[in-house]
């Protein structure tokens, strides 16, 4: 019974992903097909993402009134819905608040999934149940990018969010299936308590280090398609979708990092073979070379996991009693970091061209070792 459970909460958790990324490697089809500005067709990813960056501390106070199976179940169906509408619109502006209702739904939507994992999964099974969630959200993440791409291909790109929002509504008949009531871990913080642990020198740096990481991410993966694009217009969305397999290596990251730590001795020792990693991965993109491009993602996203794994872990191992909130702030730098990535530097990719764009990057990735060398050194005091 259990292990239905589950298999409909990630599910569910992969349906979601798709739903949060699968504009990603087709911007560049919109932006000709609705005769957008470069802008206007990046803000469809930064739209979705940013209300994950202020959901984990407000979200609390808004969701406390709900019965958490009913809300996820409405949340889903909503969500499916608004894929239908989406697939059917031809209006930018519409286009553009469909995902922007969808990214209000999709935090609410991942935390009830995690508070169903922990409450329905053995104490001892926690830790692996939740491991196999982080790996279904890196799996929807490539899936959704990956199908949208080929479909896009095929059949012209509203036929994957038809698909997309079809499932999402099935999902909404298969949640009736779990359990009937969980407590959802929504975090309902005082400014005291979120002002004390920002006063933490060791969770401040990780915080910081996070918001740069993601911006850095995010930034190469949402203009990635673009620059795709330009080497070869006649170049297939399903192959733009396909250089997104290198996100498939933070799934085997995420359960071998304690490897890792181990291998490395600590954990600041790691994110800082992390940090080199990513820098030498986003140096590969320089070679305008697909099948080397494709590589480098492999480098580029195993520096990413890497960082993503070890601090998220460390935040949780040291916040003891203020965890939720510890985590909380961790995932709202985190999504700003990566809400900003997504249009900001793309001043730089336009006006200087896409090798200052990645230098850029790559400085900012660099300088993300300052906060992991003075990291070392508030654990070590």
């Amino acid at each position: 019974m259990i292990h239905h459970q589950l298999l409909i909460i990630y599910t569910c958790t992969i349906l979601t992903l798709c739903t949060l990324y699968a504009v990603q490697p087709i911007q560049p089809l919109f932006e000709k097909e609705f005769d957008l500005s470069r802008f206007e067709a990046v803000i469809f990813t930064t739209v979705i993402m940013l209300p994950l960056s202020f959901a984990p501390i407000f979200y609390g106070y808004i969701l406390e009134t709900f019965s958490s199976k009913l809300f996820l179940r409405n949340a889903v169906l909503i969500l499916g819905i608004l894929e239908l509408c989406f697939a059917w619109s031809s209006s930018y502006s519409i286009l553009l608040t469909i995902r922007a209702l969808q990214g209000l739904l999709i935090p609410a939507v991942l935390t009830s999934l995690m508070s169903y994992i922990s409450f329905i999964t053995p104490k001892d099974k926690v830790q692996q149940a939740i491991g196999y969630y982080i790996g279904a959200t890196i799996l929807g993440g490539f899936i959704g990018r990956l199908l949208s791409g080929i479909l896009s291909d095929l059949f012209g790109w509203r036929l994957f969010f038809v698909l997309l929002g079809v499932a999402l509504v099935l999902m909404f008949g298969a949640l009736s299936f779990l359990s009937e009531e969980v407590k959802v871990d929504f975090v309902k913080p005082k400014l005291s308590q979120v002002m004390g642990v920002l006063k933490n020198k060791t969770f401040f740096n990780i915080y910081l280090m996070m918001f740069f990481i993601f911006f850095v991410f995010q930034a190469l993966l949402n203009f990635l398609p673009f620059q795709l694009k330009n080497l070869s217009s006649t170049m297939g969305y399903g192959k733009v979708g396909m250089m997104y397999a290198g996100y498939i290596i933070g799934f085997i990251i995420s359960i071998r990092i304690l490897w890792m730590i181990r291998f490395f001795g600590n954990e600041t020792k790691t994110i800082i073979f992390g940090i080199l990693t990513y820098v030498v991965g986003l140096q590969i993109f320089h070679i305008n070379d697909y099948l080397v491009m494709f590589g480098g993602m492999f480098v580029f996203c195993a520096g990413f996991f890497i960082i993503h794994s070890v601090a998220s872990g460390l935040i949780s191992k040291l916040a003891h009693e203020k965890r939720a909130i510890s985590n909380g702030l961790y995932l709202s730098f985190y999504y700003a970091g990566g809400t900003i990535g997504t249009f900001a530097p793309g001043v730089f990719y336009h006006y200087l061209g896409w090798h200052i764009f990645l230098v850029l990057l790559a400085l900012i990735a660099f300088a993300t070792l300052f906060f992991a060398f003075r990291l070392q050194r508030t654990l070590r005091s």
